[in-house]
C-alpha cells in the first residue's frame, strides 16, 4: 500500500505580501494590514518586520499602534487578496483535485498518486512552491508528511519561504523537542492548563 503523502502549502503573510509586492516602496517595512488603516478594527495580518514588534492577526489596531507607532498601516483589500488566492488554487488544481482549501492562503494537497521513484513528495512541493511564486511573485511555506495535521505543523517550522518534511524516521525526534504550545490548535490558553499539569 502505497504511503499518503500530503502538502501543506501556507502563503507568507500573505496579505502583507501583496500589499509590499503592489507597493515595492514598502518592501522591508513593517507592514500592517487592518480592515481600516486607523486605530479601529483588528489586524488581519502583519509582515514578519512588524511582527518583531510583536504585532500579529487578530491584535486591535489601537494596541499595534502602541507597540509598533512607526508601521505602515494598510487597509486590506479582499477583493485582490481573493483574485490572487484564485490563482495559487489554480496551480494546486494542475497538479491534483485532491485539494482542501483551509483560507484564501492555505491549503491542502494530496498528492499520494504523483511520488514516484524519481520524484519525491519534497520535490513536487518545491516546485509548487516555485509555480506560486513565478506566477505571482510571492513566497509561501509547505509542509510534506504522511497526514494532514503533521503537514500544517511541519509548514510552519521553516517560514518564511521554506519546507519542512516529517517522515515516519524523523517525527518522533521532532514532536519530542516541541513545546506544547507549537502543536497546531494549541492556543495560550490550552499551552497554560498543559504546563500546570506538567505536560511541556
Amino acid at each position: 500500500m502505497t504511503e499518503r503523502r500530503i502538502v501543506h502549502i501556507d502563503m507568507d503573510c500573505f496579505y502583507a505580501q501583496v500589499e509590499m509586492r503592489d507597493n515595492p516602496k514598502l518592501q522591508g517595512k513593517p507592514v500592517i494590514v487592518g480592515g481600516k488603516a486607523s486605530h479601529r478594527g483588528v489586524v488581519s495580518t502583519a509582515s514578519y518586520e512588524a511582527r518583531k514588534y510583536g504585532v500579529h492577526s487578530a491584535m486591535p489596531m489601537s494596541q499595534a499602534h502602541k507597540l509598533c507607532p512607526n508601521g505602515y498601516y494598510v487597509r486590506a483589500r479582499f477583493d485582490v487578496y481573493r483574485e490572487v488566492s484564485s490563482k495559487i488554487m489554480e496551480i494546486f488544481k494542475q497538479y491534483t483535485e485532491i485539494v482542501e482549501p483551509l483560507a484564501l492562503d492555505e491549503a491542502y494537497l494530496d498528492i499520494t498518486h504523483l511520488v514516484k521513484p524519481h520524484r519525491s513528495a519534497s520535490k513536487i512541493a518545491s516546485n509548487i512552491r516555485k509555480d506560486i511564486f513565478n506566477k505571482t511573485g510571492l513566497t509561501s511555506s509547505a509542509g510534506v508528511s504522511y497526514n494532514k495535521y503533521l503537514a500544517k505543523l511541519a509548514s510552519g517550522m521553516n517560514k518564511p519561504n521554506g519546507m519542512m518534511v516529517i517522515h515516519y524516521q524523523n517525527v518522533h525526534d521532532i514532536l519530542m523537542n516541541l513545546d506544547i504550545g507549537d502543536f497546531p490548535g494549541v492556543g495560550k490558553a490550552s499551552k497554560k492548563i498543559m504546563h500546570e499539569h506538567d505536560i511541556y
